[in-house]
């Protein structure tokens, strides 16, 4: 099997109108579509990034919580890579994001910082080469 690229990813919140607002308006994801399932009282918003990945933000009644600390088995983090590290550290302290002190990954020697979610799902800031 040939994979060619990551075709979305699926994040199921809390508050649909709390993380339809970060996802779109802190983080700048575009809206390519909002549909309410009635029978399943949930919302599915599909947002789109530059490079055309796309993230499907679910609302689900009640959903139980995600466990991530102590770091669970299951998908750890979601990774956003960014031009300037600062810059978007800055943006993100604007909307009242807070992030960790930047770091450098001692393998590839890029900069990055964690932050996380409105349902404290863990996300990570990479800076390009």
């Amino acid at each position: 099997m040939k994979l060619d690229s990551v075709h979305h990813i699926a994040i199921i919140c809390s508050n649909y109108a709390r993380s339809k607002e970060f996802y779109t308006r802190v983080l700048g994801l575009k809206v390519v579509r909002e549909t309410y399932r009635c029978e399943r009282e949930s919302y599915k918003l599909d947002l789109v990034m530059g490079d055309g990945t796309q993230i499907e933000l679910f609302s689900f009644p009640n959903p139980p919580p995600r466990v991530s600390q102590p770091e669970a088995m299951g998908l750890r983090h979601l990774a956003f890579e960014v031009r300037d590290l600062d810059e978007a550290i800055a943006e993100l302290k604007a909307f009242g994001v807070i992030s960790e002190a930047p770091r450098v990954d001692e393998f590839t020697g890029r900069r990055f910082t964690f932050f996380s979610d409105p349902d404290g799902l863990p996300l990570e800031l990479v800076e390009a080469e």
